[in-house]
């Protein structure tokens, strides 16, 4: 759960309280649904969370789990 969180607050750098300012998610709107940039704005930000909330969840299920891979301890190799 904490990695889903650490994601989130990376991705709202900077926008944290106005999320649907962010170019990063904007930007990631637009290649997920197809929207405009310049069109996302707060209803339609919160719409599209919204309806993609099961999607939305299922990456950030993903994210985390590539957070834990990634920081895991590399194993020693024996030579």
């Amino acid at each position: 759960m904490i990695a889903i969180f650490r994601f989130l607050w990376n991705a709202t750098r900077g926008y944290r309280l106005q999320p649907w300012r962010s170019p990063y998610l904007c930007w990631r709107i637009e290649t997920y649904s197809g929207r405009k940039m310049a069109d996302v704005d707060f209803p339609a930000f919160w719409q599209f969370v919204w309806h993609e909330r099961g999607e939305l969840l299922r990456f950030l299920r993903w994210a985390a789990r590539m957070d834990r891979i990634a920081r895991r301890k590399p194993l020693r190799e024996y030579s």
